[in-house]
């Protein structure tokens, strides 16, 4: 019996401390967002060219060599 009234309590306790800590998150500002979207997608665009230009390279040396 003692141990249903222990579960009960942690579980109102993590609620209680799930919005405390919620509380305490700073969110970043649409400047911020906007500054590391760009940084996300440049950073995409150069992986993307990268490897077009390994496939690239790859298929010449195939060629060549077929």
């Amino acid at each position: 019996m003692a141990k249903e009234k222990k579960k009960k309590v942690q579980k109102e306790g993590t609620w209680k401390g799930l919005k405390q800590e919620l509380k305490k998150v700073t969110w970043p500002n649409k400047k911020d967002v906007f500054k590391y979207s760009m940084a996300t997608l440049v950073f995409c665009f150069v992986v993307m060219f990268f490897f077009q230009l390994l496939d690239l390279g790859l298929s010449v040396v195939k060629g060549v060599f077929n």
